[in-house]
């Protein structure tokens, strides 16, 4: 069964870090660009960052530039998503997506293949 996986979620206080991980199972991750997105209560799923399959392209909503990093391991079949300097705002579900297409789909959702389940992250004092 074609599965990602998400986690390192958590509570974490303003300024603080986090590092997702989306771990892939019944497939490899290596042909895969990978998007990470999250949902906040009462909003619509938005892109956070994504990662080409050689990781050699990466892409980030301006709401998090230099403040997130993406990254892969392919033999580990994860990607990451360091997260710091958090704020309140981050606050959402974070999802992991899969995209097996000819072209990057960037932020485009309905062009990823495979999601995950998400992740809470909760940034609060």
């Amino acid at each position: 069964q074609l599965q990602l996986v998400e986690s390192g979620g958590g509570l974490v206080q303003p300024g603080g870090s986090l590092r997702l991980s989306c771990a892939a199972s019944g497939f490899t991750l290596d042909y895969y660009a990978i998007g990470w997105f999250r949902q906040a209560p009462g909003k619509e799923r938005e892109g956070v960052s994504c990662i080409s399959s050689s990781g050699g392209t990466t892409n980030y909503a301006d709401s998090v530039k230099g403040r997130f990093t993406i990254s892969r391991d392919n033999a580990k079949n994860t990607v990451y998503l360091e997260m710091n300097s958090l704020k309140p705002d981050d606050t959402a579900v974070y999802y992991c997506a899969a995209d097996s297409g000819p072209t990057f789909a960037l932020f485009r959702l309905d062009e990823y293949d495979y999601w995950g389940q998400g992740t809470q992250v909760t940034v609060s004092s």
